[in-house]
């Protein structure tokens, strides 16, 4: 008797949780933004959350929580309720490079369930606009001649930019301090107004700056020139090979999220990534969508364990700390 009550409770707590799935959402989403307000994730939840918006029916809510290079934000949704209410945009750097670097609380691999892999883009290399050089390799030399003087703009200390750039350093002999900022809205204002010199910087948000001739486009971190830039060549090309990065983006939720509302959430993005109006706004800035068969969650997941694998060495090798 004992045994059929234990069923009984147990295909009406399934059946509970089938309803929940099955009706949700009926609130609205938080998207939890690692960074400060006014960077490039933020361009990507607008573009991509106006479509999903319309999918799910309910409307995506953006929380920011900056620091500690995005391990604030990503410990802020992996504590959250289970509930497909909280979700998580990370990144390369958010979500490999800085929990190298951090003594975590959480695994960033076991307690944040992937949910969909997002568009992902190159770095450009670029400098004020009064910087003399002309393409990479006088940069360089300019570099050579100021050092001590030339400051490199990263939007949070130990974040992917300011890996690359020390890395930049390795490649090129050369020495600069490293100006870090909570988030690249802040660092992209000090490089436009002349108070840093150069920076690693995502095509979405400086692509404007460089259009208007506020930016000067040194190199793209990619094996091909980009659509929209044509003119500038890449770290190859311009004599820094070995310092390609495709910054890709992506979607997690609370681990232990039901698998019935991961699917939804999947659903939604697979819409969003696919409508010919959302495409065409990500091609604007050169964010390149991911192939279905990489939108999955076991891709996702897959993705993140090879990239950790990666560069955590790197990281560590490089002697980085936290700050």
């Amino acid at each position: 008797m004992r045994k059929l009550i234990a069923l009984a409770a147990a295909a009406l707590a399934l059946s509970g949780s089938g309803a929940r799935a099955e009706s949700y959402p009926v609130r609205p989403i938080t998207i939890v933004v690692p960074y400060a307000a006014g960077g490039p994730t933020d361009v990507l939840v607008r573009i991509l959350g106006e479509r999903m918006r319309a999918s799910l029916g309910q409307p995506l809510v953006t929380e920011y929580v900056s620091g500690a290079a995005a391990t604030i934000g990503l410990g802020r949704v992996a504590r959250a309720a289970p509930d497909g209410y909280t979700m998580l945009i990370g990144h390369l750097g958010s979500n490999v490079v800085a929990p190298a670097l951090y003594s975590l609380s959480f695994d960033v691999l076991k307690d944040l369930a992937p949910v969909a892999q997002l568009p992902r883009n190159p770095f450009l290399l670029v400098g004020r606009s009064a910087i003399p050089a002309k393409d990479t390799r006088e940069l360089v030399s300019w570099i050579r001649a100021n050092q001590g003087k030339v400051s490199f703009g990263a939007p949070g200390v130990n974040s992917l930019p300011y890996v690359a750039s020390i890395y930049f350093q390795n490649l090129t002999g050369t020495h600069f301090p490293v100006v870090t900022y909570r988030g690249a809205g802040p660092m992209m204002l000090d490089l436009i107004a002349g108070q840093t010199d150069i920076a690693f910087d995502q095509v979405q948000s400086s692509l404007p700056q460089i259009r208007e001739g506020r930016l000067k486009a040194f190199a793209v971190t990619a094996p091909q020139r980009l659509a929209v830039l044509p003119d500038v060549p890449t770290v190859d090309e311009a004599g820094l090979a070995g310092l390609q990065i495709s910054l890709w983006y992506a979607l997690w939720v609370p681990a232990g999220t039901p698998p019935e509302i991961v699917a939804k959430l999947n659903a939604a993005v697979r819409d969003a990534q696919s409508d010919p109006a959302t495409r065409a706004r990500l091609a604007e800035v050169d964010m390149q969508v991911p192939p279905p068969e990489e939108q999955s969650p076991e891709a996702l997941h897959a993705l993140q364990e090879a990239e950790v694998k990666k560069w955590w060495p790197i990281v560590k090798g490089a002697g980085l700390k936290p700050e």
